[in-house]
């Protein structure tokens, strides 16, 4: 969890500096998230992060640009706002979770299992 929680927290920072919002989120998202699975992911976070993945890519691309440059050119200020919003958002959820003292598995079926800490396996 810690590699993921690092990740977000260096996309927030790339949000965070300075240049245009788009130009932001480009960096934040293909320098940091892009190579992130959504099955790697706690189960609280995984459609969140499915939804920003999604927007995106949602755009093909031409002339050689990649998706991510694509959607995020075609998105307007808002739509781009909103998917920096959302990094940040799942950076807090991210980093909550890694602070508890429980973690959060699948389940076969819709609910979610606590299991103490003692049972986790760690790397």
């Amino acid at each position: 969890m810690s590699y993921h929680v690092d990740r977000f927290y260096a996309a927030v920072s790339a949000l965070a500096s300075h240049g245009h919002i788009k130009q932001r989120l480009i960096k934040a998202y293909e320098e940091n998230l892009v190579e992130i699975n959504d099955d790697e992911l706690p189960i609280a976070l995984k459609q969140s992060f499915s939804d920003l993945k999604r927007q995106m890519h949602r755009v093909t691309p031409s002339n050689g640009e990649g998706a991510i440059c694509a959607s995020v050119r075609k998105m307007s200020i808002d739509e781009a706002s909103e998917c920096a919003k959302s990094v940040v958002a799942l950076f807090r959820e991210i980093s909550r979770l890694g602070d508890s003292d429980q973690s959060i598995l699948p389940f076969e079926g819709k609910e979610e299992r606590i299991v103490p800490p003692f049972l986790v396996k760690t790397n």
